[in-house]
């Protein structure tokens, strides 16, 4: 095989009758859409028993696939000297501390300036990997959340370590700065996200959306707010900032999603005063991804990284706790 390739190997394990083998594929292969896999079979580059396969080829359980992926292309996009707080790298992924501000990908309104561009700058080879315009992305995380990020080197890794996501196996704590103290203090949220349909920009609960799950535990109360530690189950947009909303304990600084004006208007004259000068000391939600965890896609070691809250939450706190003294 070419060394421009990369070769997944999968038996196809399923009894139902009549699926579509692109079908099936893209449920089992993270990281690797179904227009993808079609591409790919169309080109050839998956077969059973060496022979080429159409999406529409039944899936058989016992049977071998082998997709061959052609390595990355260059990508359209522009590489940016942007700096890069790098906690791990190999040939295979790179861990990335991400600063509140820094947009992940291109998108709408950011064309550049954003992590991808920063990542095409260090990563010279990262190319195609999983779509040009979100090149090894696992996962994301929001603008103004900070903390720590995987990025995939090569389309194996990423289909690894996307499976590992999906699987739920990987580790994802977050710390957050709410409103109000929770009761119980420790507990798991649970209510489906979808797009608002007041506002397509937006996402919240909403009936027949996805599942989404999200535990807690309070790790410091103040007089109006507190410190909580959460990890994601399931990983939708926003996810956090939502079910925080939903249970009447927004992030604070969340302009989104309740968390600059929630709670204004039951404060006394004091505590406004007092929330405002906070607020202008955090432009942001106060949400920080503290812990990535996952098994490296070649090796299987498990890997873990801790990431220490950034400066502008530290300095919050400190104006809260200084408060209570």
């Amino acid at each position: 095989m070419p060394a421009e390739f990369h070769e997944l190997r999968l038996i196809i394990n399923t009894h139902e009758p009549g699926v579509r083998l692109d079908r099936y594929l893209a449920r089992q292969v993270g990281g690797i859409s179904r227009t993808r896999l079609q591409a790919l079979m169309e080109a050839g580059l998956i077969t059973i028993g060496e022979a080429p396969v159409k999406p529409s080829h039944p899936a058989k359980y016992g049977e071998e696939v082998v997709i061959r992926i052609p390595g990355p292309e260059p990508s359209p996009m522009t590489a940016e000297d942007i700096p890069l707080e790098i906690f791990f790298e190999d040939e295979h992924l790179i861990v990335i501390n991400k600063p509140p501000g820094l947009v992940v990908h291109p998108a709408h309104g950011h064309p550049s300036g954003t992590l991808v561009n920063a990542l095409l700058h260090h990563c010279r080879d990262l190319g195609d990997i999983g779509g040009t315009v979100r090149p090894g992305l696992v996962h994301r995380l929001d603008k103004d959340t900070s903390g720590l990020l995987v990025v995939a080197k090569h389309e194996r890794a990423l289909a690894v370590l996307a499976r590992q996501f999906k699987e739920k196996t990987a580790e994802r704590t977050y710390r957050a700065l709410v409103w109000g103290r929770l009761h119980p203090p420790e507990g798991r949220i649970e209510a489906p996200l979808g797009r608002s349909p007041r506002d397509r920009k937006l996402f919240g609960v909403v009936s027949g959306g996805k599942e989404a799950a999200t535990r807690y535990r309070t790790v410091e109360t103040f007089e109006l707010f507190s410190l909580l530690e959460l990890q994601l189950e399931t990983g939708r947009t926003h996810q956090i900032r939502i079910h925080m909303q939903h249970v009447n304990h927004p992030v604070f600084g969340d302009s989104q999603y309740g968390g600059r004006n929630r709670r204004l208007g039951a404060l006394t004259t004091a505590q406004r005063a007092f929330v405002a000068r906070v607020l202008e000391a955090l432009p942001r939600q106060a949400l920080h991804a503290g812990v990535l965890g996952f098994q490296h896609p070649a090796t299987g070691q498990y890997l873990r990284f801790e990431s220490d809250l950034p400066a502008d939450m530290k300095q919050v706190l400190e104006l809260i706790r200084e408060k209570g003294k």
